[in-house]
């Protein structure tokens, strides 16, 4: 759990359920790839944990989280609009905005979390937040963790001082950023999706922290079977990177809440999310 006590307590409350679970989840997960978006200019923006172009990456580099620990931990079942509320409820760090960052390994489910998270929070004062996925914003494969400078220019300087910002969004067909720029305005709550959104370099800018996990043999199944087998090699060293940077930057430790990304729990998944810590 995070040692920032004023950002985290607000999301230690307990949820519907809990249960210990077995360990069967990730055969029974009903769980599958991110769904890609369209761009501006007609064709498949994809991404590295959201394409379905044929050209991307998945998971399968581990956690960090299942490794460092032999038991099974308790999870809880919370629901999505009562996460809502509790944002809402949090202080503002950035600027005038809740800034909620869902960050974990590439196929872990945080695209998932974060649109669902959006939509309970679209019915309450301040509407739908713009989801900003951080896979839009690399410069290719090997921007996996350098594009921050990017994201702090275009979107998060502005907020800080209260100013609209926007960013161009990076095609993976194309491979090359869009030139019409995708408007981020100023609202109660920004939600920032994608491997790295959560770094120590954010953390005293954030309302929430989350970091969704899942079985590394699960997560490259979901890509391998959305992508296609060919992404194997730049997977791989995806994963190389991935696993590197959330060994150093502690990432799940620091995190107010660790989701799971494919729970066996039976639950309403488009209204709830189970919780591991």
């Amino acid at each position: 759990m995070t040692s920032d006590s004023g950002r985290a307590a607000p999301f230690r409350e307990a949820g519907v359920a809990a249960v210990t679970p077995d360990g069967g989840r990730a055969a029974r997960s009903r769980e599958a790839g991110d769904v890609g978006e369209r761009d501006d200019e007609g064709g498949d923006v994809g991404g590295p944990t959201g394409g379905t172009f044929g050209v991307g990456k998945g998971a399968g580099g581990g956690s960090g989280v299942e490794e460092r620990s032999g038991r099974l931990p308790v999870v809880v079942v919370e629901a999505y609009a009562e996460l809502a509320r509790r944002v809402l409820a949090g202080p503002a760090r950035l600027g005038r905005t809740r800034l909620v960052a869902v960050d974990g390994p590439s196929g872990a489910g945080k695209s998932r979390f974060a649109a669902r998270l959006a939509d309970a929070l679209a019915a309450l004062p301040g509407g739908r937040p713009p989801v900003v996925h951080t896979d839009d914003l690399l410069d290719g494969w090997d921007d996996q963790v350098t594009f921050w400078p990017r994201l702090d220019e275009w979107v998060l300087a502005p907020l800080r001082e209260g100013k609209p910002g926007a960013y161009r969004r990076y095609s993976w067909v194309r491979q090359r950023f869009l030139s019409r720029p995708v408007p981020v305005p100023v609202t109660p709550v920004l939600v920032l999706e994608g491997v790295s959104a959560a770094r120590a370099v954010v953390r005293p800018e954030l309302t929430l922290a989350v970091f969704v996990t899942a079985p590394a043999s699960l997560r490259l199944a979901r890509a391998v079977a959305r992508d296609g087998p060919e992404i194997l090699p730049e997977l791989r060293r995806w994963h190389v990177g991935e696993r590197a940077h959330f060994a150093a930057d502690d990432t799940a430790s620091g995190a107010d809440l660790l989701v799971d990304g494919a729970p066996a729990l039976p639950h309403d998944t488009d209204r709830y999310y189970v919780r591991i810590r």
